[in-house]
């Protein structure tokens, strides 16, 4: 009747051992690291720059304890932190030759000590949050009215190209703060632009405007469509954002909205204010030109002489000079998309670019008109520009989809159309709040938290035994083994543990200990009731199975809920206590129903069991159990 099949016992043996080995990273904490990873969207940390940072911490007698190259990244851990920073100072001079175009972000960085054969199981710890960890939080202020001044920037060009092309005459198109001003001759040129209005631009409005004899339409962005500017400006900046944090190898940064103009962004872990300021502060620019093919212009890449007059020099990515003109053929604003492929015919890896509309018309014109030249895409990073390819157009190139090819591998086509979809901030940012949390504070978070969840359980473990007696004891036992699952699963998940997680780490001990009062209750009344105590074990399981199932789920209900329209520390809150809650129906359950069965179930002759005293409210006497 309570015997658990052996394939039962096997598989809580292995969920046990895989609880244990996932739960260890956490226990083995951080050390002190340098991070180094690319400064420029252009340059590669490769096993090159790794042989360079392990020659220079060797000249300056820092020993690591390990330096791996992870992704586009590499990490140097050490001892502590005199090391770290010798280390710091020894990676920058040898990466760093100029510090006014540095190649390279070398930042302070923590990184588990977890040794390589848990790390080769894939077995990490929990990410910690900045209130346990510290580090840095930044308040971001988006400048709204220079996106929507971007914006009007852009409608302007765009209605002048098309005027023109309807041949509507005109007395001037100008920007006049956050609208449009188009002067023209009659009344009969005035409808025909308010029509063109209408039908080719749906976000503008108009309103005519009579001065004297002169006729004007005002034209100006619809309250939808400014609104809709302002909120893909703000998702822009935070991808933005995404990508150059990246650099920093910053485990689960907070990168979010707050309010209509305001972003948060926390860095755990990361001391390094400054590195992290001007990680956010980069700014990226794509711009198309078209490369000088004059003779002086071929002197002066070979000999490195003067540049030509409307010409400036800029470094392709293998370090070759190329002179290219001063105009600007086309912008990253005037780019929707970049995505690396394959040419249909050659099978030679490509790079495909999606133009907007007014994109789409300037390359048509300039592909007609320069067959067989040079065409160089450069990105500004820092007010330094650098040559991402130079192709050679082929032929006229119209419908606003452009291929991009020439000698490239597929990693090389996939860095560039990368960089091409990275660009730019689609508007300006100020720091307006800044912090920095130290690791001390962390630290003491850490203790405090990790002291309110030590003692809760041992305070409910003892009133479980003293109350309950043995099956008391398999209920702590249970309460154990649920915090083990939970963590484990934190870690397996790579969540993030924050000060609010912890606390419903704590209320999860709480309820998780419910469900095993109830059976134990419920055991006790089938005794009772006169029933054997095999019966009772087995109707006690039973029985409160249907209460522990519906009591969990209205509760998982609300962690849900708190989980869907939450954010920040709400939501913290919530994944731990919704994870909480599936582990304590699991250990509290079919784990320590496997105790008692192992324990009991093979007694055929079982006359009682320790469970506490039984109440007789009947009798008035209560009968000891065991």
């Amino acid at each position: 009747m309570n015997r658990y099949p052996v394939w039962k016992y096997v598989i809580l043996v292995i969920t046990l051992l895989l609880g244990v080995i996932y739960t260890l990273p956490n226990f083995f904490g951080e050390a002190p690291a340098v991070q180094v990873s690319s400064a420029k969207a252009t340059i590669k940390v490769d096993t090159s720059t790794l042989q360079k940072v392990e020659d220079a911490l060797k000249s300056a007698g820092a020993t690591p304890q390990s330096v791996v190259l992870e992704g586009t990244s590499i990490r140097a851990r050490f001892e502590n932190t005199d090391q770290q920073l010798k280390a710091k100072d020894a990676i920058q001079k040898a990466l760093i030759p100029d510090a006014a175009d540095p190649q390279f972000v070398v930042a302070l960085n923590l990184v588990s000590r977890s040794p390589d054969w848990l790390t080769a199981l894939h077995a990490s710890p929990m990410y910690l949050g900045l209130d346990l960890r510290g580090g840095v939080h930044f308040m971001l202020q988006v400048d709204m009215q220079a996106a929507l001044t971007q914006r009007i920037e852009s409608l302007t060009g765009d209605l002048r190209s098309m005027m023109r092309e309807k041949d509507l005459r005109h007395g001037g198109i100008a920007r006049n703060g956050q609208s449009i001003e188009i002067r023209l001759r009659d009344a009969q040129q005035q409808e025909a632009a308010k029509r063109l209005i209408t039908d080719q631009f749906a976000d503008l409005q108009s309103r005519e405007v009579t001065d004297g004899a002169e006729l004007r339409l005002v034209v100006s962005i619809k309250p939808e469509a400014a609104r809709k500017v302002q909120e893909q400006a703000l998702k822009q900046n935070i991808t933005t954002l995404h990508n150059r944090i990246n650099e920093l190898g910053v485990a689960e940064p907070v990168i979010q909205q707050q309010g209509l103009d305001r972003i948060v962004v926390q860095l755990p872990g990361v001391q390094d204010t400054a590195k992290a300021k001007d990680i956010l502060g980069r700014t990226a620019t794509l711009e198309v030109r078209m490369v000088d093919e004059s003779t002086e212009a071929r002197a002066a890449e070979q000999a490195g002489g003067i540049v030509p007059f409307g010409a400036e020099r800029y470094l392709e990515r293998d370090g070759r000079p190329l002179i290219v003109k001063k105009q600007v053929v086309l912008t990253g604003d005037n780019l929707t998309d970049a995505q690396p492929g394959f040419d249909g015919q050659t099978q030679e890896p490509v790079v495909n670019l999606t133009l907007d509309a007014k994109g789409a018309r300037i390359f048509k014109d300039v592909t007609r008109d320069n067959v067989g030249k040079r065409m160089a895409i450069i990105l500004f990073e820092k007010g330094k520009g650098e040559v991402v390819t130079a192709p050679v157009i082929r032929a006229e190139i119209g419908g606003g989809r452009v291929q991009i090819s020439g000698r490239m591998t597929t990693a090389e086509a996939n860095d560039t159309a990368l960089l091409l979809r990275a660009g730019s901030l689609a508007a300006p940012m100020e720091i307006i709040e800044e912090r920095t949390i130290g690791p001390s504070l962390g630290a003491e978070n850490i203790a405090k938290g990790f002291n309110s969840v030590t003692w809760g359980f041992l305070v409910i473990v003892a009133f479980m035994v003293i109350y309950y007696a043995m099956f008391g004891l398999f209920s702590g036992i249970a309460l154990g083994v649920n915090l083990l699952f939970l963590v484990a699963i934190l870690s397996m998940l790579q969540a993030t543990l924050t000060l609010p997680g912890m606390a419903a780490m704590a209320l999860a001990l709480g309820m998780a200990i419910d469900s095993n009062v109830l059976i134990n209750e419920r055991v006790r009344e089938e005794l009772r009731n006169g029933a054997s105590p095999q019966a009772a074990i087995h109707a006690g399981y039973d029985r409160a199975w249907a209460t522990i199932f519906d009591s969990n789920i209205t509760t998982l209900i609300a962690g849900v809920a708190l989980l869907a329209f939450g954010s920040g520390p709400v939501r913290g809150f919530a994944v731990v206590h919704c994870i909480g809650i599936l582990t304590s129906m699991f250990s509290a359950v079919f784990f320590s129903r496997g105790l008692v069965n192992l324990w009991y179930g093979g007694k055929k002759k079982l006359k009682s069991v320790s469970i506490g005293t039984v109440w007789r409210p009947e009798g008035g006497t209560a009968v000891k159990a065991d």
